[in-house]
């Protein structure tokens, strides 16, 4: 019996360290998920967080969301290299692949901390002017980062500090068996893209794009041949060929939406600073502003001034609507087509100009078949080339409200889109205020106006060089003035090649003008009118008109679109 005991007890002996072996291999295998959260200012942020699938030398980062992921973002340890693979909606494939020695070099630092009851070390590493701070462990077998830009090959890292106050920290290690699907790891990687090619894709996948000009010429001609009817994506010519409008289908409006137009425009032979607006036609009267471009402004309605003119379709009728501006414009001189002519030292004149600008109020407006337009006047034969694409940026998780259900009413436009087919330019405001009354129906609230407002006559006397006050009154009683001015406008100089220069040093798109410089936009101003209640009101806009001089003249291009919420 006692040699079977101390048998017994030398097999014991020899079996505990191949267990503790067998244990300690178990604990430190490299395959397992690390759940992540964030901290913001040490609270904990809502969200499902992220986590990071490892199995033994890839690994895959993954949001813990039960959304479809666009990007998928993987480390290949063995190779010490990073891949960021995206499919587009239409199945192609990008990826961009770097070595772990292409991101930011950490500095190693003697501090430690325990997370998770693992000793780690600290890193610190600056990204462009933010101090990230990597708090990591080398001695699991396990590697990979929750941020394939922060130290991707420092180990496995449990904690990101970005400037001292968010956090992305490791909440759970669960060792367990990865699949297949888990790892997710790409069969197809499609194109091969650098930094730059990749990071347009992965912006442009993010929004929806809606091309609806390209590159169309707007210049002044008498050789127009327009389709016949109302096609759908199919580009007319009005005006002279002045005005190009186009039947478009946009989508339905979805909650938290943001909607920005965006217009690239360049010289095609016009040398001059030129008005230009991106409008959309109301059709939902009897008449409309597409009557006028196909049958000419006679068919328009007119408001008379006190000056003896008559003004063609500016204000908003019982059986008319105008324009609604959805941008207003102004070319720079002679960008592209003059670069080459105007050189001067140090002077790198721009290819084109764009402008972008945020009009997601005017969206309900924007919605199923409507009809958008451009004008630029001018009466060039090579005149200009623009492009326009509406761009739709979802709204963020929770967001509700997208401003479907707005009310948008367009109720004066003094802009003479028809410029080169008659119609008169805006100097009604010369013995007398544009006055306008509109019905605001029952279940509108938090009204608005969206004003728009210009000053032009190009001589030393005209209000396009002078400031000139603004006034707005509802009912009778004042609710906004102010005098709408640019100093600013020798920002821009590199956009105007061919604009002139004075014997001062300064060139002509250096002048101050009334809220408009050669190659930019003028933004809306918006009216609060909270206390507005339904029924007709009267709208008048007062401006001090200059007076003409010879074959000179002072003009004013105002628009005016009212926006309220339904409820």
């Amino acid at each position: 019996m006692r040699v079977f005991l101390l048998a017994l007890a030398g097999w014991m002996m020899t079996m505990q360290p191949a267990n503790a072996q067998k244990k300690k291999k178990q604990v430190s295998r490299a395959e397992a998920v690390v759940t992540y959260g964030f901290r913001n200012n040490g609270k904990e942020m809502p969200g499902p967080g992220l986590q990071l699938f490892i199995r033994n030398n890839q690994a895959h980062v993954l949001p813990h969301s039960n959304k479809p992921q666009k990007e998928q973002q993987y480390l290949q340890l063995a190779d010490k290299q990073t891949l960021q693979v995206l499919t587009l909606d239409n199945g192609e494939k990008y990826t961009l692949k770097k070595a772990f020695s292409e991101y930011a070099t950490p500095e190693l630092l003697p501090d430690t901390a325990t997370i998770l009851g693992i000793v780690c070390k600290k890193a610190r590493l600056f990204i462009r002017s933010n101090t990230i701070e990597v708090w990591y462990t080398d001695a699991l077998a396990l590697k990979g980062t929750p941020s394939l830009t922060t130290a991707p090959g420092l180990g496995l890292v449990l904690k990101i500090v970005r400037n001292g106050s968010y956090e992305t920290i490791a909440k759970k290690i669960t060792y367990r068996t990865i699949t297949a699907e888990e790892l997710a790891w790409p069969e197809n990687t499609g194109q091969l893209a650098d930094d730059a090619a990749y990071m347009q894709q992965i912006i442009e996948s993010r929004y929806v794009n809606v091309p609806v000009f390209d590159r169309e010429q707007i210049n002044f001609t008498d050789k127009l041949q327009n389709p016949t009817g109302e096609q759908l994506n199919t580009t007319y010519h009005y005006a002279g060929g002045t005005v190009i409008v186009k039947k478009v289908k946009l989508p339905v409006v979805k909650p938290g939406q943001t909607l920005f137009a965006e217009l690239t425009q360049y010289s095609n032979g016009d040398a001059y600073d030129r008005t230009g607006s991106v409008f959309m036609i109301p059709t939902d009267k009897a008449t409309s502003l597409l009557n006028a471009l196909r049958q000419g402004v006679g068919v328009l309605p007119v408001y008379e001034g006190r000056n003896g003119k008559k003004y063609q379709g500016i204000v908003a009728t019982d059986t008319y609507l105008p324009a609604i501006e959805l941008m207003r414009f102004f070319t720079p001189f002679g960008v592209r087509y003059f670069n080459e002519q105007m050189k001067i030292k140090g002077y790198n004149w721009a290819d084109s100009v764009i402008y972008r600008q945020d009009i997601s109020e005017l969206l309900p407006r924007l919605q199923g078949e409507v009809w958008l337009g451009i004008f630029i006047g001018n009466y060039d034969k090579g005149g200009h080339k623009a492009s326009l694409n509406l761009k739709y940026y979802p709204g963020y998780e929770g967001e509700e409200t997208s401003g479907s259900d707005n009310w948008v009413q367009p109720i004066f436009n003094t802009l003479n889109l028809m410029e080169m087919a008659g119609q008169e330019y805006g100097t009604v405001f010369e013995k007398d205020s544009l006055t306008v009354t509109v019905n605001i129906p029952e279940g509108i609230k938090n009204l608005q106006l969206r004003y728009t407002t210009t000053g032009h006559g190009g001589w030393g006397g005209g209000d396009e060089f002078n400031p000139k006050l603004n006034e707005v009154f509802v009912d009778g009683q004042r609710v906004y003035h102010f005098i709408p001015w640019r100093p600013d406008c020798g920002t821009y100089r590199l956009l105007n090649p061919s604009s002139g220069n004075f014997g001062n040093g300064l060139s002509s798109s250096d002048l101050s003008r009334s809220n408009w410089c050669p190659g930019t936009l003028t933004p809306p101003v918006t009216i609060p009118l909270p206390n507005l209640a339904p029924g007709k009101h009267t709208f008048k806009v007062a401006i001090p008109l200059g007076k003409p001089e010879g074959g000179s003249f002072s003009s004013w291009n105002v628009s005016g679109c009212l926006v309220g919420e339904s409820y």
